[in-house]
């Protein structure tokens, strides 16, 4: 008997389907499966697993983006120093990604479930929550909030973004790009929260109902969730010939199928695996810098706490909604082109937002945190779509974790040794360096190419394809 959660299963409450498909092989040897619908495999439209993961997405980003609203209240309910505090978010931030590759080779294995690493990663948040409003020594603060919280946030973050670039994979820029943003927006409530109702007080009781409330939704959302067979494509778009509506066309025209399902070691042997992980270190050290630091620098340099919420607000906003916007432009335009401009936007922020500061224009301030927030999170689905886009979807989980993984890196100088480098050469030199960073990360980002197949636009179809039947 199919476990209810096995790929291929339809939800429970569906008739099954008699689902039959066919296997064809391109010019490079790589297998799709075509032939089923999500219908017959789901029993419903594949866009549940848009939504579902973009509901889950959103209740876990108050762990990141709301921390900084919220550390001055907690410094001063547990007697914690800035340097706790900053410290408490980088090993949040390590383990959030550094989990992502384990987690993708328990999946790849059939060891872990896609529905049981989101309840597992619920659990864990909410303890991290726990930790975070009732341990008043920093180091369980550490253990709770920052390896808990932080693997049971990372576990819901790959789950969800491995999951919709499965279900989409002819036009995953878009929908990755929509699915992360939800990470980033999702927190705006919380910030406000954190910023004008959340004290001395009342810190425990708010902090408790948030990881009650990241439990109760992401477990809803992960009794839904599905993996498609391996190799799967929609059965009403044609992978060898390009045929079906003209934004799939377009979009598998600028971005070209991987040549082949890399495996981590053969990934790891192009280059490009290892590029990517250097490009990620890089880039979301500086976003995490951003957002540790920017609601600090506004208070610093005498802004109201509605300038400085609202400079964290609109980062959150921008950074969520730009991670859509640049997921369904990179359809367009190619994952390449578009990740080299986001980095560079990235960059050029860090600038504007220290000279706002500088000059204590605080109309400028929010211009620039509209620039740096849509920098700040852009990037992510870039590499979540470039992955599968270089190496294949069948070892996704496990590659993209490995290039994911360089946030764990990141997270250790984007927060911590971000909060040295502004105790040592204040925020003017500590902002220096985060755009000087993210420039020479766009210009690394110019060697990034499809491992396998000439440097060129076009998919040569198959001319003889060869095709097995199966049902």
């Amino acid at each position: 008997m199919a476990r209810p959660d096995a790929p291929g299963t339809p939800l429970a409450g569906t008739a099954a389907h008699a689902v039959g498909y066919r296997e064809v092989t391109d010019h490079n040897g790589r297998v799709y499966r075509v032939g089923e619908t999500d219908r017959e495999i789901l029993g419903h439209s594949r866009k549940i697993m848009v939504y579902l993961p973009w509901l889950a997405m959103m209740a876990i980003s108050v762990s990141e983006y709301a921390f900084g609203s919220a550390e001055d209240t907690l410094s001063h309910a547990h007697h914690w120093s800035r340097s706790d505090t900053f410290w408490i978010l980088s090993v949040w931030v390590f383990f959030q990604a550094g989990v992502a590759f384990p987690a993708g080779w328990l999946r790849e294995r059939g060891l872990l479930t896609a529905r049981n690493a989101m309840y597992i990663g619920a659990g864990l948040v909410l303890l991290g929550f726990l930790a975070l409003s009732h341990a008043t020594d920093v180091l369980w603060a550490v253990a709770g909030f920052g390896v808990l919280g932080g693997v049971g946030s990372g576990l819901v973050y790959a789950t969800c973004i491995n999951s919709v670039g499965k279900w989409f994979p002819e036009r995953r820029g878009g929908k990755t790009g929509f699915v992360n943003g939800g990470f980033a927006y999702g927190a705006v409530p919380s910030i406000f929260l954190f910023n004008y109702s959340f004290d001395t007080g009342n810190y425990r009781q708010v902090l408790d109902a948030i990881g009650v409330y990241v439990l109760v939704l992401v477990a809803v959302c992960a009794w839904f969730f599905r993996d498609p067979p391996k190799n799967w494509w929609p059965a009403d778009h044609d992978p060898l010939r390009r045929t079906g509506p003209a934004k799939t066309v377009t979009a598998l025209d600028k971005n070209p199928p991987a040549t082949k399902q890399y495996t981590p070691m053969e990934a790891m042997r192009t280059g490009m695996l290892p590029l990517m992980w250097v490009l990620v270190v890089m880039t979301a050290g500086v976003s995490i810098f951003g957002i540790s630091f920017q609601v600090p620098f506004a208070k610093e340099v005498g802004f109201g706490p509605l300038v400085a919420a609202s400079s964290m607000g609109i980062m959150s906003v921008i950074n969520g909604v730009g991670r859509g916007c640049i997921g369904w432009l990179s359809d367009r335009w190619g994952r390449k082109p578009t990740l080299i401009f986001v980095i560079v936007v990235l960059g050029l922020a860090q600038f504007g937002v220290l000279w706002a500061g500088t000059i204590h224009n605080q109309a400028l301030f929010l211009v620039f945190a509209f620039v740096s927030g849509f920098g700040s999170g852009a990037f992510y689905p870039m590499f979540a779509a470039l992955t599968p886009d270089y190496f294949g979807e069948n070892h996704n989980a496990t590659n993209y974790g490995i290039a994911y993984s360089g946030k764990l890196v990141s997270g250790l100088f984007g927060g911590g040794l971000g909060a040295t480098a502004v105790d040592a050469w204040g925020y003017d030199g500590a902002y220096l360096l985060a755009g000087g960073i993210s420039l020479l990360a766009a210009l690394m980002a110019l060697a990034l190419h499809r491992p396998g197949a000439p440097r060129r636009r076009k998919i040569v179809p198959n001319p003889h394809p060869i095709s097995r039947e199966a049902t």
